[in-house]
């Protein structure tokens, strides 16, 4: 059984939810769908319609995702969440997690810190509303290894809401959110930032405790990679030689 490409541009958009979902960076999930896309095209004679075409897909997608081996330094230690919830001791202030969860923002800041394969199953379950027995499928993993992995990651969710309650109060007066600034270091390293971008960067950084150093190490290796010019290198004349036969008649 093959899938016809309506039934694969029908997909596309809870395609593109769910890559965005899981990476939080829109530019990695357009990359994502269409990698998907083409590898579900190479191989369209595997899909064989005992799922429905979507879940084949966020397969694939989700296996793109792990082969690319992304992993933020910002990620909760899922072993430490799992350690304070064992502690009878252990609670959390309900109120503000339930309001820090009601803003949209707030949530998908706590839900990218999930580590990759725990997010993945928070936003198949509980965004996308898929079956555990669904998720598990697309992870190739047993039930019981789906129901925990959406155990371990509501429990992050709620540690990592809970806690970045303490950061936000600490950096309520800093403009930008972290990530923001972040995505923008590196073009205004280049100056290529307008104006008034340029200026919250400048401001967040003078006020951020976190994020000056990631900056400074930029600007470092940026240097460093700067040095590894070398004027005096050339192309080999055998090398030269050998590209110039691609063009006839050159």
């Amino acid at each position: 059984m093959t899938f016809r490409s309506e039934e694969l541009t029908e997909s596309l958009d809870g395609l593109h939810r769910y890559a965005l979902s899981v990476t939080h960076d829109p530019h990695l999930a357009a990359d994502i769908v269409q990698d998907t896309v083409v590898r579900a095209l190479e191989r369209r004679d595997q899909y064989k319609g005992d799922a429905p075409l979507h879940h084949w897909l966020i397969r694939i997608a989700h296996n793109l995702i792990i082969d690319r081996g992304r992993r933020s330094s910002r990620e909760v230690a899922m072993d430490e969440v799992e350690e304070s919830w064992e502690d009878d001791d252990f609670t959390v202030d309900a109120e503000t997690v339930v309001e820090r969860a009601s803003l949209r923002e707030e949530l998908q800041d706590a839900l990218v810190r999930l580590p990759f394969i725990y997010r993945s199953a928070v936003v198949l379950h509980d965004v996308e509303g898929l079956r555990v027995a669904d998720v598990a499928v697309i992870h190739d993993i047993s039930l019981p290894a789906a129901k925990q992995r959406l155990r371990r990651g509501r429990m992050a969710m709620v540690s990592a809401l809970a806690e970045g309650n303490q950061r936000r109060l600490a950096t309520k007066e800093v403009p930008m959110r972290c990530w923001d600034a972040r995505q923008h270091v590196s073009d205004y390293l280049n100056g290529d930032l307008d104006e008034p971008t340029s200026d919250l960067v400048e401001t967040h950084l003078s006020a951020c405790p976190t994020c000056p150093p990631l900056y400074a190490g930029l600007v470092g290796v940026h240097d460093a990679l700067g040095r590894l010019r070398d004027p005096d290198s050339v192309v080999a004349p055998d090398l030269e030689e050998r590209i110039r036969t691609l063009f006839p008649g050159e």
